[in-house]
């Protein structure tokens, strides 16, 4: 079975169909540039985009970077435009894409669901974190496997600061940070997320999850197992298209 999944990000907007019976890409996926402003109707001309590359008629999942609650109103919109704030993602999105079935879902949730279903957690009991490291910090815990939604863990305070605005991989470039000094600012945010939630496992996501050879090695201190996300960066998109399908399920069993 296959759905489209795509992943908006900060920077980039990348999707493609999904093998949901091997949580793999079917085919090479493609990816535009976010807009910036990234306003509502900016992002979704590039999602029309990503999607019309494939010539695809059926549901859609998209995640979004930022707290989406009831499936579907963005609450959120830390780095994107605000006027996302309050704004129908789902009735957005389905309207510029002539209707198709649409499911929005917080990115990190996405990703995070991926990886617990076909990587880094599966089959792993107790609290499980994964943590995106890209334009943010994106989080998503889980419990014997359920998902706590909408968990934001990015914007918790580290040294007085939004803790991605020091730890995100964006701000290892905007800072032309090393591997050491960036690994060490991710070592102390790793300490406070897990002095607050004891985690056994964090799983390191985002694109920088390519490069854990270069940094992992550095963090010290820390209880839980840390490992790369299995995914990588094609966590965001298996997980939409996984939610994608869960809701078109119960839309059927609804009907």
């Amino acid at each position: 079975m296959q759905i489209f999944g795509v992943d908006i990000g900060g920077s980039g907007i990348k999707g493609a169909p999904v093998d949901l019976d091997e949580g793999t890409l079917a085919q090479e996926r493609c990816k535009v540039l976010t807009p910036h402003p990234a306003t509502p109707d900016g992002v979704a001309d590039g999602v029309k985009q990503v999607i019309d590359h494939f010539g695809w008629t059926g549901p859609v999942g998209l995640t979004f970077p930022g707290v989406v609650t009831g499936g579907a109103t963005v609450r959120t919109a830390a780095n994107v435009d605000k006027s996302w704030i309050d704004t129908d993602a789902r009735a957005l999105f389905g309207g510029k894409l002539g209707g198709l079935p649409v499911t929005v879902v917080n990115d990190a949730d996405a990703a995070g669901v991926a990886e617990m279903q076909f990587g880094a957690g599966r089959d792993r009991r107790g609290t499980v974190i994964l943590l995106t490291f890209g334009t943010g910090i994106g989080s998503a815990v889980f419990v014997d496997g359920v998902l706590v939604p909408n968990t934001e863990l990015g914007h918790l305070e580290l040294n007085g600061h939004d803790a991605e605005t020091r730890a995100s991989s964006k701000a290892k470039d905007d800072h032309d940070l090393s591997w050491q000094q960036w690994a060490h600012r991710v070592q102390k945010y790793l300490a406070h997320v897990e002095m607050l939630f004891s985690p056994e496992l964090f799983i390191i996501g985002g694109g920088v999850s390519r490069k854990s050879d270069k940094f992992l090695h550095l963090i010290e201190g820390i209880e839980a197992e840390i490992v790369p996300a299995q995914l990588q960066n094609n966590a965001g998109i298996v997980g939409a298209a996984m939610r994608a399908a869960q809701e078109g399920r119960g839309r059927q069993g609804r009907g």
